[in-house]
């Protein structure tokens, strides 16, 4: 297939900057063939990209990052070629959207109480302008009202372990998360994992869990990666016989290093999951 391919992308349905569209009409510019717009714990954008993807002729694959947990980390479980009107899927994304507003609510409440925001309450327009409320919206609401330089420095000052703000979360399973996926005609994928603070030891463990539950897929290719980290997730899809794919994990347009569509090919031997997925409409 001609054109680049872009596996995992964000829309304003949950922390990304732009509409479906938009973010459709980006990847065309940029040449992208197809995509997946797969946003944190909801499906809501995917009839407006597909919409999207028919008037700029890119074939749209229909997806979700779904949060899970393994071993008191935080992990995503991409989830590509899904159904998303499955009952079982929304269910367990129903779930999730309700932690989510439980801990920003708890993220609020201990926000109030911290001096360094003099009284400011940047958690009450996060819970009303967004269904999928994440600790980047709060983070975007600190540093627009001037008390962070960047989202970053707002993570850094306010929301991470031992800040003002940070409030833990346990999350479903790693399997339920999978389970869900699959009962949407699915493959997880399991997304970005260079990222996670693992040991060696425990990347293998996770990958191998992963695999056994069910998942189908390494993210293996993205924006940024460095030599030493795109072999080594090459080496564990290889040791875990599982396949690949390619994602930007793009959230808005001003970030140079998370552009869509760019990214290395899969390396050699590694089997690409796109093949086995459907294309939205074309059922």
């Amino acid at each position: 297939m001609e054109g680049l391919i872009d596996l995992h992308t964000h829309s304003h349905y949950s922390d990304g900057t732009l509409p479906p569209a938009e973010v459709v009409a980006l990847a065309a510019a940029r040449g992208v063939a197809v995509l997946a717009l797969t946003d944190h714990d909801t499906t809501a954008g995917l009839e407006e990209a597909q919409q999207a993807c028919r008037t700029a002729g890119i074939s749209l694959v229909a997806g979700v990052e779904v949060t899970a947990g393994w071993r008191g980390q935080e992990i995503h479980i991409v989830g590509l070629g899904i159904e998303p009107s499955s009952s079982a899927l929304q269910t367990h994304l129903a779930h999730l959207l309700r932690l989510r507003r439980e801990r920003v609510v708890a993220i609020g409440e201990k926000l109030q109480r911290s001096r360094k925001l003099s009284g400011m309450d940047p958690v009450s327009g996060v819970l009303a302008s967004t269904a999928v409320p994440t600790r980047t919206h709060v983070a975007r609401a600190i540093a627009q009202a001037g008390l962070a330089k960047t989202v970053q420095d707002a993570f850094d000052k306010f929301l991470g372990r031992g800040c003002p703000g940070y409030v833990p979360q346990e999350w479903p399973a790693l399997p339920l998360a999978i389970d869900a996926i699959r009962s949407a005609g699915g493959h997880a994928v399991l997304a970005h994992p260079h990222r996670y603070r693992l040991s060696s030891g425990a990347l293998r463990n996770l990958c191998a869990e992963f695999r056994d539950a069910g998942g189908s897929a390494l993210e293996v290719s993205l924006p940024g990666l460095s030599p030493n980290d795109a072999t080594r997730l090459a080496s564990l899809a290889r040791q875990h016989a599982l396949a690949g794919t390619a994602g930007s994990d793009f959230h808005e347009p001003g970030l140079p290093w998370r552009p869509l569509g760019r990214f290395a090919k899969l390396a050699e031997g590694i089997e690409p999951l796109l093949p086995r997925l459907r294309i939205m409409g074309n059922e």
